[in-house]
């Protein structure tokens, strides 16, 4: 096994096939024609993205890749159209301010999607690669935070009501930090008291993904977003990358 970032565009397409499988064939998201047709999940983000790939080298070439991440640096975004999770979430509190001076004083932001791991390999080694990678590319481009959306799947955030409270109640970002749902799509996730959470419950109903990020100490922005695309509803995560353990550099 190995982990390291896309090449060549092939290495690209592999990852963009890799999604299509996870999110469209096994996930049940809705593909657009063209998606349909060549089997790749893609979008205008692609190009100035760099792709983390994990890959067996035991599989034949073209199945080899069977975990991704999909990232995007702030000094990249500024220069582009921005952040992919801007149609979810108003950034405005992170980048007020920010200009290529306070990125190379301060660190950089770096946000993260995407994510997705072949089903037979959704083991705690797999993710494991995928944060070693993240940890090296996050020291390498001097990154200060990470960031995105995470996801819990389906439509209906009633179902995810004891996951988004417990998030909403231990975890919301401090108010300099806090990142809202973009007011037309904001789903209120405080929808059950504290006191009636039972901590052990709501972890149960998180996904591997938000379970690592939180183990890292990330914060989650206020407001969900259901994505009736891909069948998901939304959290914002911001992860201070202070915060990684150092295991994740060896």
């Amino acid at each position: 096994m190995e982990v390291r970032l896309a090449q060549d565009d092939s290495e690209v397409l592999a990852a963009q096939r890799l999604r299509y499988r996870v999110f469209f064939e096994e996930m049940g998201a809705k593909a657009s024609p063209e998606a349909e047709r060549v089997g790749l999940d893609m979008d205008e983000f692609d190009s100035i993205c760099d792709h983390l790939l994990v890959i067996d080298h035991q599989l034949p070439l073209e199945e080899a890749v069977v975990g991704t991440y999909r990232m995007l640096r702030e000094e990249v975004a500024i220069k582009n159209d921005g952040f992919y999770s801007a149609s979810e979430y108003d950034l405005s509190t992170l980048f007020m301010g920010r200009d290529e001076a306070a990125i190379r004083q301060h660190g950089q932001f770096i946000e993260v999607g995407r994510s997705c791991v072949r089903a037979e390999y959704r083991s705690n080694s797999t993710i494991q690669y995928l944060w070693r990678g993240l940890a090296a590319y996050v020291k390498q481009h001097h990154c200060s935070y990470i960031f995105g959306c995470a996801s819990l799947t389906g439509t209906d955030p009633q179902d995810h009501a004891l996951a988004l409270s417990y998030l909403h109640h231990n975890f919301r970002a401090p108010d300099d930090l806090c990142v809202f749902a973009v007011p037309s799509r904001h789903v209120e996730m405080n929808m059950m008291p504290a006191d009636d959470i039972r901590e052990r419950d709501a972890v149960r109903m998180l996904p591997p993904l938000i379970k690592g990020y939180l183990r890292v100490g990330c914060y989650i922005g206020d407001g969900a977003v259901v994505d009736q695309d891909f069948g998901t509803t939304d959290v914002f995560i911001l992860a201070p990358t202070s915060r990684i353990p150092d295991k994740y550099f060896a």
